[in-house]
């Protein structure tokens, strides 16, 4: 993009912005709307109840696997050919899950889906990022509405599952994405500023190789571990495998003139410690809310219809106060008291949780103050976070930026929910309690409290290491 472009801001800006947190909104929902369908899948294709994972599982390894791929891409071929490109692969890979006739079908299928994802998602942060690079204040409130769209996704798509599944079938959670990625494709060349290559020079097809393979395999020992255990095989020889091609991944990144991941750009002021926040936040975000879900259906019996009505509140309440609180909190005090004060809440949340939620639990006295709380830590975490991980990067570099920014995030979310369903089945496992219920809220309520110590863990990180900035500049 030339320097002139960027001097007079897109008019079209604020409905392109509308339009690429749409589609961000859309794949965050992707790993979600699915969670309540397990079921209705299972006893429609006939998996076995080990097997059930991979409907999730397929999505996230491929998207988690392709995001820096996806994000040099973007750099090379310009953003808005492939974000398109991502959707073209979304729509079909959506219509052939939605019609799966056999395990095999439908995983593939979802393991498609997470590979268009895995284009849209850094190319659209990447596309955000040049929209608003000449105002500050500007790019901050478009931040705050991607921040908003990606948790909006993830907490709406469970709300959304629930309605879907209950009164259309479970094929509809994931046909949904034909008309709707359509709509997408065709607003695109309306709204979206065509793009040639920011970055010249070629693709680093060895370092993509490297650690596209080795974050599928980390990914993968990751979600295994959540039903084979962190002792098996299955897991401890993907994870170490993995481990080994990341390590030589970096050590050809330091060695090629034209790395995929260049390892200067974490020079760049707060991004690494922006990343690691990013994946804290998911870490204990992701969980907590998959938790919760289990905990309103399985031990105080609501439906899946009212469970995702109950589950309606976290999203409306973090669209408030990304939009209202996060973004205004930060301009005044800067991102590293917002990210450490977010961070603070979300850690309150889970420890509160894990006291509240109870066998004999009530959602108005147990459950709702405690998803404002962590909504609102969510909130406040989130845009500086992502502000952390991305503003400060060259125009030439935002699609890898944005492919590690989303890498962090995917990763710290099949992490953190590796972890903590571990915590939570072995304490429920071990329980002394009279009733089944009574074990199984024991394991959820152990859940919750580690959920708030992972937060914890990113307030302690983010007070050492993140350099105080405040509107935009350093202090």
């Amino acid at each position: 993009m030339s320097t002139n472009t960027i001097s007079q801001p897109d008019p079209n800006r604020w409905k392109a912005l509308a339009l690429l947190c749409f589609a961000n909104f859309l794949v965050m929902m992707d790993s979600a709307i699915i969670q309540i369908a397990l079921p209705s899948i299972k006893e429609t294709l006939g998996y076995s109840q080990e097997n059930l994972q991979w409907v999730m599982s397929a999505f996230l390894i491929f998207f988690g696997g392709f995001l820096l791929l996806g994000g040099r891409l973007a750099d090379l071929f310009g953003n808005r050919r492939i974000f398109n490109f991502g959707v073209i692969i979304l729509i079909i890979s959506s219509l052939f899950a939605g019609i799966a006739w056999s395990e095999m079908s439908l995983n593939v299928s979802r393991a498609v889906q997470g590979l268009g994802s895995a284009f849209i998602a850094p190319a659209a942060l990447s596309l955000i990022m040049i929209l608003f690079s000449s105002n500050s204040k500007e790019m901050g409130k478009a931040l705050a509405f991607w921040g908003l769209s990606g948790a909006a996704g993830g907490a709406l798509g469970i709300v959304m599952g629930g309605i879907i599944t209950e009164f259309v079938g479970w094929r509809w959670t994931l046909l949904i994405y034909v008309p709707l990625g359509i709509i997408v494709l065709l607003l695109s060349p309306k709204l979206l500023q065509k793009s040639g290559s920011k970055a010249t020079g070629r693709v680093d097809y060895i370092g993509a190789i490297l650690v596209t393979i080795s974050s599928m395999l980390i990914v993968y020992g990751i979600v295994t571990a959540e039903h084979s255990g962190w002792q098996s095989i299955n897991t401890i020889l993907p994870l170490s495998i993995g481990a080994v091609l990341f390590i030589v991944f970096i050590i050809v990144q330091s060695k090629t003139k034209e790395p995929l991941m260049p390892l200067n750009i974490f020079k760049t002021p707060n991004l690494a410690i922006g990343n690691i926040s990013v994946f804290l936040i998911a870490a204990s975000w992701f969980p907590l809310v998959y938790i919760l879900v289990l905990y309103l259906q399985q031990i105080l019996q609501l439906s899946p219809f009212i469970a995702a009505m109950a589950m309606l509140p976290m999203p409306i309440f973090m669209a408030i106060f990304m939009v209202a609180i996060a973004e205004k909190v930060m301009e005044k005090f800067g991102i590293k008291k917002t990210l450490v004060t977010g961070f603070v809440l979300l850690g309150a949340a889970g420890i509160l949780f894990s006291q509240t939620a109870g066998v004999d639990g009530n959602y108005w006295t147990n459950v709702l103050l405690a998803s404002l709380i962590a909504s609102l830590g969510n909130a406040l975490a989130y845009l500086p976070a992502t502000t952390a991980s991305v503003s400060e990067v060259e125009s030439g570099r935002s699609g890898i930026a944005s492919g590690l920014y989303n890498t962090f995030y995917q990763i710290g979310s099949a992490v953190g929910l590796a972890v903590i369903v571990a915590i939570a089945g072995a304490t429920t496992a071990s329980s002394t309690a009279e009733s089944q219920t009574g074990a199984l809220n024991a394991g959820f309520q152990q859940g919750f409290f580690w959920i708030g110590i992972i937060a914890l863990i990113g307030f302690v990180l983010a007070l050492l290491f993140t350099r105080s900035t405040k509107a935009g500049k350093n202090e």
